[in-house]
């Protein structure tokens, strides 16, 4: 079977199957090698890094979510202010966010989205780190704060689910596509014909666990061993072997993730 890495999960979440470790060694039991675990305020950086620390094939990143925002940005940079101290092992950080623009649900005022998606722009080009993108409703805003702060050399927009005119605009930045179970979803002819055009050195995989789970276990809760689903309806969509699929998404993880590879 192939190999496969879930660049984005949630597993911290209570309501992933079987708590974080046991899916975290499910995941590898189903060829899942590697697995990035995502912070969106500090609770969860912490929880991330825990994990990460915790598990040899496991990383994390430092990210305030756009909705929680309104908390600022100065939550969480003492992760990444203290690199190497405090027990945060810098190998094991390997990007800011997930970060952005959520105008969907609006759960921190817009003005207080822009500015810490801003702030946690610099933060990755200061550090050096990968940016990973949460854009719900936004993509004119998303795109303009981009624009005027200046793309990280390493950005991923993460559950893409833009439509083929919006990945060309990701991809001419310079960005990676990460696609999520929602790629199996029945309605989502759209996020299909973006997963055909995005370039091979552009594609990746993950799961957003524990939701978002793919088709056929859509409405249970999510986890990283099923990525492979997520890979396997990319394989479909773009005519390309299962086995291509994994090899591709593997290497351009390691792309968007140098610290994956240390």
């Amino acid at each position: 079977m192939p190999n496969w890495i879930d660049t984005h999960c949630h597993v911290y979440d209570e309501r992933t199957p079987g708590g974080a470790d046991a899916s975290i060694a499910n995941a590898h039991a189903h060829d899942v090698d590697k697995v990035i675990v995502i912070g969106t305020d500090a609770t969860t950086t912490t929880q991330a890094l825990a994990l990460a620390q915790r598990h040899e094939n496991v990383w994390a990143t430092v990210g305030l979510h756009p909705h929680e925002a309104k908390f600022g940005v100065d939550t969480i940079t003492p992760f990444v202010a203290g690199l190497g101290s405090a027990g945060i092992d810098e190998k094991k950080i390997v990007a800011i966010g997930e970060c952005g623009l959520d105008f969907h649900y609006d759960h921190s005022d817009r003005t207080a989205q822009r500015e810490a998606f801003a702030q946690q722009i610099a933060l990755a080009k200061q550090h050096d780190l990968t940016l990973v993108i949460h854009t719900r409703n936004a993509w004119p805003d998303t795109f303009d704060v981009l624009d005027g702060e200046g793309m990280p050399d390493r950005v991923v927009f993460h559950c893409f689910t833009g439509d083929e005119a919006e990945a060309r605009q990701s991809v001419e930045r310079g960005a990676w596509l990460s696609f999520s179970g929602i790629v199996t979803f029945n309605k989502a002819d759209d996020i299909r014909r973006a997963a055909k055009f995005c370039p091979s050195e552009k594609l990746l995989t993950e799961t957003d666990a524990p939701w978002l789970a793919p088709v056929p276990h859509r409405g249970k809760e999510n986890e990283p061993a099923h990525v492979r689903l997520v890979g396997e309806c990319l394989a479909n969509v773009r005519d390309e072997s299962v086995s291509d699929i994994a090899r591709i998404t593997v290497e351009n993880a390691h792309r968007a993730f140098p610290r994956l590879s240390r």
